[in-house]
């Protein structure tokens, strides 16, 4: 008994002793650590999330095209929302009592406990007006970002916009950077430089109490991250060359493309109709771009990367580069104007060599010149002759970058085609078809279709005597403007550059002579050498698409340009005084007077009525 009685006296001197340090840890807690006071004055720690400053775009001077503007999102988070005045809430925020609880039943379903967006893109105005009121509504709080917004309303198809991401791309592991409510390129140059122009958000902590009152950082701020801006982006647009084309395209449908031969940075790419970037950034992004949408005018399509079109009579100068890497002409080859053979639309001399056959754009002879290469006795079968000889010429093709993505830094480019025996054998069989089934591509034509940005790609590749560098819009990142490598390449086609100097004296002639079909375009007068090419492309539901695509100077070129409008006739009278001005206006800055009647002729549409 006295064993227990003394296990007894040590069993409640324990307890005694333990009881004691709860009570002195208490009294520490409550009464002596001022941290802990501190915590329960203030029992909420909210997470603030800092958006970074998206990176800004400015054009190859140095003019900004695309900046940041300050908005504000309400943002809220369930789980604190307490007691609140519903009705004076809606009042104050001007919404409908229904829309309300639809928003919170919405950010209840994203997270009952992280925060999400219940108003978005306040103004600097709004917020101002609102923002002492919000101590009344737990549970809400405002959160600070940027939008774009466009200084210069040009360049739309091209720098693209930025929209909210959407819940099925949260769902994806390549977007977990991202949150509900957060912004993200959409289409152009945001959308393919979204990871160098976003930047790094960052994270405050702050103590807030019961009140809703900020009491200051959490541990003075040892746990925040500070956002990483974006990176800026130097495109190789010429502005004042960008505004110039879309004031000469307004109220048109098609597209330019301007490149600088060398390089392969774009100096102008423009779609019609185009419509002012400003109204795909705010709150009314939605109810415009749906107003754009239904436009029939169609002012969202971009043209020069996404619209196919045959190529026309320009697609000539391909055909006789492949001709002469072929071996199956020389410069000095002639062929009969044999309108038997397919329609020639224009009067001219006997074509006795190549030089007069692209000065005046003759059919019957590149009809010709096709079939010579196509036909060259490979085999004795004159099906599989065919078959070979054409493939062989597709390869060609290929080389100079047609039925092919570009590589241009622009979501969505379109690959046109040009025709192979495959496809021939899907539709005829084996045995059903010979060169008469598709001479048609000899005068481009056909089974045949390229882009704007291409056909302006092709102009670089020959002022360039025999390659190219892939096209590109941004010609540098970062403040030391580091260029990419992806656009440092040379690709060289498979025709030699040697046969390139009968050609470019073709496309001199096309414009310098009288006769020529580009005689419109002429700067001579200005002691610049254009070498272009018109084209006039059959259009099955309506007038005719109006071509001319060239470059200038013909020594140490500058520029190469395709212009492309829909429905404008013949090349001649639209597209290359439109080509000319373009580049006038890129090589000298200016407009001469002489030449200033045809910005009238251009801008107001004359062609349209002309009976040429």
């Amino acid at each position: 008994m006295k064993y227990l009685e003394s296990r007894k006296y040590v069993v409640q001197t324990i307890f005694f002793v333990v009881a004691a340090v709860f009570a002195i840890k208490l009294f520490f807690i409550q009464v002596l650590n001022t941290e802990y006071k501190h915590a329960a004055d203030a029992n909420t720690i909210k997470r603030v999330v800092e958006y970074p400053f998206r990176g800004l775009i400015y054009d190859r001077e140095g003019k900004l095209l695309v900046q940041n503007m300050p908005v504000y999102d309400l943002m809220v988070v369930p789980k604190e929302i307490k007691n609140i005045d519903t009705l004076r809430f809606c009042q104050l925020f001007n919404i409908p009592l229904d829309e309300f609880r639809l928003k919170i039943k919405t950010a209840k379903a994203y997270s009952y406990v992280k925060p999400s967006p219940f108003l978005q893109k306040l103004s600097p105005e709004e917020f101002a007006a609102l923002q002492d009121n919000l101590v009344e509504f737990p549970g809400f709080y405002i959160n600070a970002r940027n939008v774009r917004g466009y200084p210069h309303q040009s360049l739309a198809h091209a720098l693209g916009y930025i929209g909210e991401v959407s819940p099925q791309k949260l769902e994806q592991p390549e977007y977990a950077a991202y949150a509900a409510g957060d912004y993200l390129g959409v289409s152009g140059i945001e959308h393919e430089y979204e990871k160098i122009l976003m930047g790094k958000k960052g994270v405050k902590y702050r103590m807030v109490n019961v009140r809703g009152i900020d009491k200051g950082p959490f541990k003075e701020g040892q746990y925040d991250t500070t956002a990483v801006a974006g990176q800026d982006l130097v495109s190789s647009i010429d502005l004042e060359l960008q505004q110039y084309g879309e004031r000469m395209l307004k109220g048109k449908r098609g597209s330019i493309v301007a490149i600088e031969p060398n390089t392969g940075e774009i100096l102008a790419f423009i779609s019609a109709p185009f419509y002012d970037p400003n109204l795909l950034t705010g709150k009314e992004l939605g109810k415009n771009y749906l107003s754009l949408l239904r436009d029939p005018e169609k002012p969202l399509y971009n043209r020069p990367i996404k619209a196919t079109y045959p190529p026309g009579s320009v697609f000539k100068l391909v055909q006789a580069l492949i001709a002469l890497e072929e071996g199956v002409i020389t410069p000095q080859t002639g062929y009969p104007c044999n309108q038997s053979l397919v329609k020639c639309a224009h009067g001219h001399p006997y074509p006795s060599n190549l030089k007069i056959a692209i000065e005046n754009s003759c059919n019957p002879y590149f009809y010709q010149v096709f079939r010579a290469v196509v036909n060259q006795g490979r085999s004795r079968n004159i099906y599989q002759d065919t078959h070979l000889g054409l493939d062989k010429w597709r390869d060609h093709v290929l080389s100079f970058g047609f039925a092919d993505n570009l590589g241009v830094d622009l979501p969505y480019e379109n690959m046109g085609i040009i025709a192979s025996s495959r496809y021939y054998d899907k539709l005829y069989g084996k045995t059903g078809w010979k060169y008469p089934t598709f001479y048609s591509m000899s005068i481009g034509q056909g089974e045949t279709g390229v882009t704007p940005l291409q056909m302006a790609n092709l102009m670089a590749t020959i002022a360039n005597r025999g390659y190219y560098i892939t096209p590109h819009l941004i010609r540098g990142i970062g403040p030391q403007q580091q260029p990419l490598p992806d656009y440092q390449k040379k690709n060289f086609t498979s025709v030699a550059s040697r046969h390139y100097e009968p050609v470019i004296e073709g496309m001199a002639e096309v414009v310098a002579s009288r006769r020529g079909t580009g005689w419109w375009a002429n700067l001579s007068h200005l002691g610049i050498d254009i070498c272009g090419k018109t084209g006039t492309v059959q259009n099955p539901h309506g007038k005719d698409h109006a071509v001319f695509a060239a470059f200038a100077p013909r020594v140490n070129p500058k520029i190469a340009i395709a212009v492309y409008i829909e429905n404008a006739g013949f090349g001649s009278i639209s597209s290359a005084p439109l080509a000319s001005l373009m580049i006038e206006k890129y090589l000298t800055g200016t407009i001469s007077k002489p030449r200033q009647r045809w910005e009238g002729w251009i801008e107001n549409g004359e062609f349209y009525k002309s009976k040429h």
